[in-house]
């Protein structure tokens, strides 16, 4: 019989709050506007909690993050190497990963940086482009030659994506050799799948859980972050995703849309910051602005404008939404930056973009991911807007945001894509002028809506060829736009630590990032890690920017004295 695996004790020790408390008072027990209930009881609580604590903080707190590896390893445990591919979410959910391996009570692991130690070898992996799993299938072939070579027993564990798309067909190739396969809403039973294949080995022993769930939030498990002493974390908000753009694998390795209670992501990212002492959260979702916390009554559910339409018809409803979140988040503590990704254009309410514009300390950088700027490929794709929608959206960003950093995402040669359809993401591109891109060729995945109903039928030298135009268009707007506006320039940077590498002099460099997201380089003066420092850019290159330390400033760039 597989062992049971222990589950943490529940976080969720406070009941939701009515949004007037949450969207009227800040941490440190003063208003910040004079809400219409102010005498409902919940908010008398609340003031009274904060008066009791000195303004810590709403939510109790957890214990402080533990080491992950400078702890003797328990006695009688198994080692275990995780590696992680593909996005951020998946970075996140690795966390969640590590903390329930070390919960495990049996079998009990311990985790290990040198792979080749580790009796089980777990990767995280991506599905969104055939070559991401190419990566994963390489990387499988070489773990099992390399555990055949040193003649020493490895658990091999595929999780995430890849693992839910191809599920047990997983096992089919046996020069992979895989012994556990796991779907991202299955890690609370890891170590019960591993249990047999470390006890047992051999065929007969492999497991295979990729059941997708409508509740799963891993709301209650503590994520370990593999580098407890990073400046920036991330906290995921919600998972899955409902939009089903025509070309996108995530809803079937995702599943549906389900988001974390506000209280409770309110308690992860006060432990971030005050317990590990975290200078920047950022909130993660596959469709982060379509949050929604049903379990409170609140306000209803807007979309960007009315040129955005939305495929799921059954968003919407009474409870709390991601503006809401973003309040909270950015209440508890001024100096601690919020930012947010992935959005979806569609979920940028006038007064979402509004709060991002008012509040300091939630950054001015939003990530608007486009596809195309194709009218007919934008509704082959299943986008729910088009050109005009997307550019009146792009407008108000920077109207309610001065000096917005715009991001997107673009796929070039999707199906049908003509000559024609292509110039006009190129068009987008060269009006818009975007701080960041993201660009890829499109991959058909199964599975998709374009898979069943469409064909996948532009040369893949066509691809590459409009692809490269596509980055060609992005790196020379960026440089361009970054020396118009940049040059000389001061920016409020949150330092990260020393960069791997600097000017070819003796001088120590420094990495961190500006509140739009820009990779900033400086020889160092007296900026530490976790601290914010003024800088004034005196060099570009494409979207990386240098420069020379002014002095150590607060989030806002007011001078330290």
């Amino acid at each position: 019989m597989r062992p049971a695996l222990h589950l943490l004790p529940s976080l969720r020790s406070h009941a939701a709050l009515p949004i007037n408390a949450l969207r009227h008072f800040s941490v440190s027990g003063q208003p910040t506007a004079t809400p219409s209930a102010s005498d409902h009881p919940r908010l008398k609580e609340l003031r009274d909690r904060l008066a009791a604590d000195g303004g810590k903080g709403i939510f109790p707190t957890p214990p402080a993050e533990a080491s992950l590896t400078s702890d003797p390893p328990p006695p009688d445990s198994y080692a275990f190497h995780l590696k992680t591919y593909g996005c951020q979410m998946n970075v996140s959910d690795s966390e969640v990963v590590r903390s329930i391996m070390l919960s495990s009570p049996q079998p009990r692991f311990h985790e290990v940086t040198e792979e080749a130690l580790a009796d089980v070898s777990l990767t995280n992996t991506c599905a969104i482009r055939d070559n991401a799993e190419k990566k994963v299938w390489n990387r499988a072939y070489q773990l099992r030659a390399a555990s055949k070579k040193a003649k020493r027993k490895q658990v091999v564990a595929l999780l995430g994506c890849m693992s839910e798309r191809i599920k047990s067909d997983i096992f089919s190739d046996s020069k992979a050799s895989v012994d556990v396969v796991c779907g991202p809403d299955a890690y609370r039973g890891l170590p019960g799948l591993l249990a047999s294949a470390l006890e047992e080995g051999g065929p007969a022993s492999r497991g295979c859980d990729t059941q997708l769930s409508f509740t799963e939030t891993y709301a209650d498990v503590v994520p370990r972050r593999g580098d407890k002493d990073a400046v920036d974390a991330y906290v995921s908000v919600m998972r899955g995703c409902n939009n089903m753009c025509s070309y996108c694998v995530v809803p079937f390795t995702r599943g549906r849309e389900r988001s974390k209670a506000l209280a409770d992501v309110v308690e992860e990212c006060k432990r971030l910051i005050f317990d590990s002492g975290v200078r920047e959260v950022t909130l993660l979702g596959q469709n982060v602005n379509s949050y929604h916390d049903r379990t409170a009554g609140g306000g209803k559910y807007d979309v960007s404008n009315d040129g955005f339409t939305n495929l799921y018809r059954l968003r919407g409803g009474e409870g709390l939404f991601f503006a809401d979140l973003v309040e909270a988040v950015s209440d508890i503590d001024d100096q601690v930056r919020v930012r947010f990704t992935s959005p979806h254009p569609k979920d940028f309410p006038p007064h979402l973009l509004q709060l991002v514009g008012d509040r300091p300390n939630v950054c001015s950088s939003l990530h608007l991911p486009a596809q195309s700027g194709s009218d007919s490929v934008l509704e082959r794709m299943r986008r729910g807007y088009t050109y005009d929608s997307y550019m009146r959206l792009v407008s108000d960003a920077r109207s309610a945001v001065p000096g917005v950093s715009l991001s997107s995402d673009f796929i070039a040669g999707f199906c049908g894509e003509t000559e024609e359809e292509h110039s006009d993401t190129i068009r987008l591109m060269r009006e818009v002028e975007y701080d960041q891109a993201f660009m890829f060729a499109y991959s058909m995945r199964g599975k998709t809506h374009a898979h069943r109903r469409m064909e996948d039928d532009v040369p893949d030298d066509v691809k590459q060829r409009r692809l490269e135009e596509v980055i060609e268009t992005f790196r020379s707007r960026v440089q361009l736009k970054n020396e118009r506006e940049e040059l000389g320039s001061e920016r409020v940077v949150l330092v990260e630590g020393e960069a791997r590498r600097g000017r070819g002099d003796d001088a120590v460099m420094m990495t961190g990032r500006t509140d739009g997201n820009k990779r900033v380089l400086f020889p160092r003066v007296e900026a530490a890690k976790g601290e914010y420092v003024k800088v004034t850019i005196d060099e570009v290159r494409g979207h990386t920017l240098r420069g020379v330390e002014v002095g150590l400033c607060d989030i806002e760039g007011n001078m330290s004295h």
